[in-house]
Parts: C-alpha cells; structure tokens; sequence
C-alpha cells in the first residue's frame, strides 16, 4: 500500500517515503501523541492478510528492541489496521 504524505494511520501521520521493497514500504511520519517523528513500516497485503507473517513480524521488533545494537533501531509500538 503506497502511502501520501498527510495519510494517517492510527496516531501517525505520513511525512514522506524513506524506501520500498518486497518486505513493505518504510515512511517518515510523525508519532501525533508524542510529537516526534519515527519511521512507519507498512507491510504489504500478502504479508499483512497471514496471521503467521504478522507474528513474525511482530517477533522481529521484539529481538531489534533486545539487540542492544546502536545500528539497530528499536521498536516503539505494533500495530494492525488491514484496509
């Protein structure tokens, strides 16, 4: 799903796109109950629609938050909203 800047999903609002590829679209955009500005990733239908591809997805936040890695981005928050 390509997102426009000022779309909005849950509390966040599309800036612009930061880059694509198979995996989903990643979007800088602003966190509205924070005020600052993250990086959304959107995954794709095929991804979004199986339950076992958004667990796992939702595991990969779980290590990048552990990693402890300064190169690694950690996770704020996970959500769902399937269109």
């Amino acid at each position: 799903m390509a997102l426009t800047s000022g779309a909005k999903l849950g509390p966040y609002e599309v800036l612009s796109p930061l880059g694509a590829g198979g995996r989903g679209g990643v979007y800088r955009a602003r966190d509205t109950r924070l005020g600052r500005d993250v990086a959304l990733k959107v995954l794709p239908a095929g991804v979004s629609d199986d339950r076992s591809r958004r667990a796992r997805f939702g595991t990969s936040i779980l290590h990048a938050d552990g990693s402890g890695s300064d190169h690694i981005p950690r996770g704020g928050d996970c959500g769902w909203q399937i269109r």
